[in-house]
């Protein structure tokens, strides 16, 4: 990567104040850049680093008015994190290349159809009557089941395993050992005490744009499907039950489990650790803090909520200094 501030600035759609020629190599933290890298500054709890960093390119946002000098080069922008997110996006294009590769210890059915330039690496299984789109990316030891679809520039990490009959739309990305498609946690209970596991028929849909982390799981439906839809972005070691529908552009950091049949709504964030029982509703725009616990619907879009059971944020803080007091 050699970049000067001038071409940085037209593929953000920002403007340079300082010298247009300054060239950069790798990027940076704002607390540890150093000459030939780039950094951004976004958060204001780092505007010391600012006067400090020796970057000699430094993405900011428009509205920023320094406090002293600034040694690095200025690139304003709208919006300094999602610039950086854009160029880190676009450098990684820059170096991607899509060409056909099949490794000789892969095995690939003679039924699955694969499209132009897909890469399948060493010990990747393809099933019988496979479908995978173009210039994705199967990676050494992936499992793909009978019937599978997969769509055009994916990545499947090493070790992630997908069942047969899972859907996976375009542009999806599934980090290591993530495994799509297991049966979900579904059994009845007899009348000696035992449990009769309940055979689960359904699939998993992910729609296009999604990334799923690394040990991750979502769980195929008992009947229809279990459904991540377009944008979502799940977090290492999320658990998906069987039967949800995760809305679009949702978002959940590591260890959030989802308990069965559940309905999450679009533009949701959720902390690490969060826990929602099975057969809720959670309306658009919500925000659980980290631990939440939810145990009912929430039918209010655009709320902020924490705590066990979930409660609005601020109610919790004041419930929290009361928990405090009494513990003394």
């Amino acid at each position: 990567m050699k970049f000067k501030a001038k071409e940085i600035a037209e593929i953000l759609g920002g403007t340079v104040e300082g010298n247009p020629e300054a060239e950069v190599t790798t990027f940076a933290r704002i607390e540890s850049g150093k000459p030939g890298s780039i950094c951004f500054f976004a958060n204001p709890k780092y505007e010391q680093y600012v006067y400090t960093c020796k970057s000699d390119i430094i993405i900011v946002n428009r509205t920023f008015e320094p406090k002293e000098p600034v040694h690095p080069t200025m690139i304003r922008v709208d919006d300094a994190y999602a610039a950086v997110a854009s160029l880190l996006d676009y450098v990684t294009a820059k170096k991607r290349s899509y060409r056909r590769y099949r490794g000789l210890r892969s095995r690939v059915r003679w039924s699955a159809k694969l499209g132009k330039k897909v890469y399948v690496g060493d010990f990747a299984y393809i099933g019988r009557n496979a479908r995978i789109g173009d210039c994705t990316r199967i990676c050494e030891n992936v499992y793909i089941g009978d019937n599978v679809k997969i769509g055009s520039y994916c990545i499947i990490y090493p070790g992630a395993r997908i069942y047969p009959g899972m859907v996976i739309g375009d542009r999806v990305i599934i980090h290591s050992n993530a495994v799509i498609g297991a049966d979900g946690f579904g059994f009845a209970p007899l009348e000696d005490g035992t449990w009769k596991k309940i055979e689960h028929t359904g699939n998993v849909v992910i729609e296009d744009d999604v990334e799923i982390g690394a040990n991750a799981c979502v769980d195929k439906s008992q009947m229809g499907s279990t459904i991540i839809r377009k944008g979502a972005k799940i977090d290492d070691l999320c658990m998906i039950a069987h039967n949800v529908e995760v809305g679009r552009n949702t978002v959940m950091a590591a260890m959030t489990g989802i308990a069965g049949s559940t309905k999450i709504g679009e533009h949701c964030i959720f902390g690490g650790q969060v826990g929602i029982a099975g057969h809720l509703t959670i309306a658009d725009n919500t925000t659980l803090g980290a631990q939440t616990g939810v145990l009912g619907s929430i039918k209010t879009p655009g709320q902020s909520l924490m705590g066990t059971p979930s409660m609005p944020y601020r109610d919790y803080l004041r419930s929290y200094a009361v928990f405090k007091k009494a513990g003394k």
